[in-house]
């Protein structure tokens, strides 16, 4: 049985009078200097927190008797992150300073033996006396204060023109018990994402995921460019415009649905999530040598978002290599692919028509039929069961696998059945597809 801690951080709105906003400003200034200082010295001397405690500690006590001793903590650990964060930069290439910038900071608690959150406020203890921040009804903070979850020790406070932000961190443990032969493989493409389910060692179903997160990228990247044509990014007309973009926020929406789709589907089937491992520098390996705008769609694509989202979840999630997944069948044959096209016509629940363009890439080896992204996921999950040691199969017989097309806003909504390789491949002979379809748009 794993047993998996997860965190959440809430963020609320706080409000003080006068003398309380003057206090938190004072103790914010201070803050401030105490980090750059610290900043400066661990990126020099590549300091942990530590060596900056002893360093400082007794220095910053001297200098501000009035600040408590755990916003001091609070302070090197704060350096700490950014010194390590800066480094990390640097070896990527990607630090563009001698040294970090420190232009905004959040007051950081490190226990919670000078803070306390009784009634709706928020109790701080600066310079010896107890002050108060009064804080806004929030839905979620109210789901996690009575939902099961524990407060955590650490408070981070932000200013934010007159009133404050304060972040807390609510933690709570799962015990994560799922059948080890029971796997959902998910390959995590540019416009989709696609689930295979195994059930005992056994291809079960498959899922199709249409995000279009790659379209969207496209999408917000000729935005951008028609905003900046012939303008700078610091005129303000085009600030203005640029900030009204959301992409961002629609692709962490879109996301976050497939990220829940994926936890239903194994917690009713009791299954390991098995995610194929893309890390950073696999982005960077694969944008050498490549065309502007592709760099851009690799930096933009969504499959380190989804795993993380997926890790914050209470499954247990594996990741695996996924070289060669989608360039070989489960019997070790190469494959080549060709694109495919199919447009349908469906009625939603609506009762409206509307027209669905699905763009499958599908190749055929030794008498099977592959499209490319399920054959990715069903790939994933054999190389998975096959690493513990179990005895896998993926089926290649006429219909033995279903793939269900599902949109993130709508879910599994089966309203037409087609099939996607007939048409295209009769000329092959007798060969009956092993993929069908479910479109599943409303």
């Amino acid at each position: 049985m794993l047993s998996k801690t997860l965190t959440r951080a809430v963020a609320v709105n706080c409000f003080g009078n006068k003398l309380t906003r003057r206090i938190l400003r004072s103790a914010e200034d201070a803050y401030k200097r105490m980090v750059e200082e610290m900043v400066e010295y661990a990126v020099r001397h590549n300091a942990s927190q530590a060596t900056l405690h002893k360093v400082f500690y007794a220095k910053f006590r001297a200098e501000y008797p009035w600040l408590p001793t755990r916003l001091i903590k609070g302070a090197y650990r704060d350096a700490a992150r950014r010194a390590k964060s800066f480094r990390d930069a640097k070896k990527r290439g990607k630090a563009y300073t001698e040294a970090p910038e420190v232009k905004r900071v959040a007051l950081t608690f490190s226990d919670a033996q000078d803070w306390r959150l009784e009634g709706g406020v928020l109790k701080l203890r600066i310079g010896g006396r107890w002050i108060e921040l009064r804080c806004s009804n929030h839905k979620q903070l109210h789901r996690y204060l009575y939902g099961g979850w524990r407060l955590a020790e650490e408070l981070k406070l932000k200013r934010v023109g007159k009133h404050w932000v304060a972040y807390l961190t609510f933690k709570r443990d799962f015990d994560v018990d799922p059948d080890p032969r029971n796997v959902v493989a998910v390959d995590v493409n540019e416009n989709n994402v696609t689930a295979a389910v195994f059930v005992g060692g056994m291809l079960r179903e498959v899922w199709r995921l249409e995000t279009g997160l790659g379209h969207m990228v496209i999408a917000y990247a000729e935005r951008r460019k028609r905003i900046t044509k012939g303008r700078h990014t610091s005129d303000r007309e085009v600030k203005t415009k640029l900030k009204k973009l959301r992409e961002r926020r629609r692709k962490l929406d879109v996301a976050r649905k497939a990220a829940k789709f994926i936890e239903r589907l194994a917690e009713e089937h009791n299954a390991v999530v098995v995610v194929g491992r893309i890390t950073h520098r696999a982005k960077e390996k694969m944008a050498e040598d490549k065309c502007k705008k592709l760099r851009h769609r690799i930096h933009k694509w969504s499959v380190r978002t989804l795993a993380k989202l997926l890790d914050e979840k209470p499954i247990q999630v594996v990741e695996v290599s996924e070289s060669r997944t989608s360039s070989r069948t489960p019997s070790g044959v190469r494959i080549t692919f060709s694109p495919l096209v199919i447009r349908t016509a469906v009625r939603g629940t609506s009762g409206r028509v509307r027209p669905v363009k699905i763009r499958l890439r599908v190749g055929k080896a030794r008498g099977e039929v592959w499209e490319r992204d399920v054959l990715g996921a069903v790939n994933i999950g054999l190389r998975y069961l096959q690493m513990g040691g179990f005895v896998a199969s993926a089926p290649t017989g006429a219909h033995a696998a279903r793939v269900t097309l599902v949109s993130p806003r709508l879910g599994p909504t089966p309203l037409a059945e087609i099939s996607t390789v007939i048409g295209r491949y009769r000329q092959w002979g007798n060969v009956s597809p092993s993929i069908h379809c479910v479109i599943g748009f409303g």
